[in-house]
Parts: C-alpha cells; sequence; structure tokens
C-alpha cells in the first residue's frame, strides 16, 4: 500500500477492524517512511453482475446508480443517509448472492421498492411511479389504495 503523504510502499498495520456494515475491513496503517498513519478499506473483488435493462440492453451493475435513483425518491422525507445506504447494501448483497451474473433491472427495481415501502410511502410511490412507468394520475391512485 502506498503512502498518500510520502508515496512510499512501506507501512505497518496497525489496527485491523470490520467495517460496520460487514462488508469491507477498515485498516489503519503507518508509513514507514514518514510514519504518518492512513485509514484503508479491502473489500472482497466481485464477479461484475450484468443488468439487462427494459429495452434490451446490457450494462454492469452500479451501486451508485441505485443510490442515487433512491436518494431522488427519498428526497425530503425522513428516510437517513445511513437507512439508504443499508438499502444499497442489501440489494447488492441479494443481487450477488442470486445464481448467475445477469439480473433484470425490473427486478433490481422490485426489490428496492419493498425495501422503500417499511421506511416512506413518499418515497416508495416516488420509486415506483418510475420503476414502474406510471403515465396518469390513475396509476398513482391505484398504487395509493393498495397502501
Amino acid at each position: 500500500m502506498k503512502c498518500p503523504y510520502c508515496g512510499s510502499s512501506n507501512s505497518d498495520v496497525v489496527e485491523t477492524r470490520d467495517s460496520e456494515d460487514l462488508t469491507s475491513i477498515r485498516r489503519r496503517r503507518e508509513c514507514s517512511t514518514c510514519k504518518k498513519r492512513f485509514t484503508t478499506y479491502e473489500r472482497v473483488e466481485n464477479v461484475d453482475v450484468v443488468v439487462i435493462k427494459k429495452d434490451g440492453r446490457r450494462e454492469q451493475f452500479d451501486r451508485n446508480k441505485l443510490r442515487t435513483g433512491i436518494v431522488r425518491a427519498c428526497y425530503k422525507t425522513p428516510v437517513s443517509t445511513s437507512e439508504i445506504e443499508t438499502i444499497v447494501n442489501e440489494i447488492e448483497q441479494e443481487i450477488r448472492g442470486k445464481e448467475g451474473i445477469e439480473i433484470e433491472s425490473k427486478e433490481i427495481g422490485k426489490m428496492t421498492a419493498e425495501k422503500l415501502k417499511p421506511l416512506s410511502k413518499v418515497a416508495y410511490i416516488r420509486f415506483a411511479s418510475v420503476y414502474r412507468e406510471f403515465e396518469d394520475i390513475g396509476d398513482f391512485k391505484k398504487e395509493l389504495k393498495k397502501l
């Protein structure tokens, strides 16, 4: 690991612990040359998951894209950033736990909507309206009656 201060590649691990979400390992390091400390995180390198879009295109799964969609749906709701991060982590774990390396975007949308539903009805409706492609007010009314 290269020191971010002096560029030396000699460092010692001073402390190791699991991250809060247990998806990475946090390591506190000390540079052998300049003696400054810095933190690194290790994650398991996963096999790339391919998302099959509605129009048939395929693209690599992007957790940032998922997070952005959830953040948009949760705008001005009581859903915290830590709850959003938990949802993103849970969905990514579920996706990577499935057999195969391909998943349809509508399946990711369904998983996301189900996780938003108990946290915020407003965020759920916002997300569902995009994911299910609501076309008019009638679609919103139907979904609201279900809630």
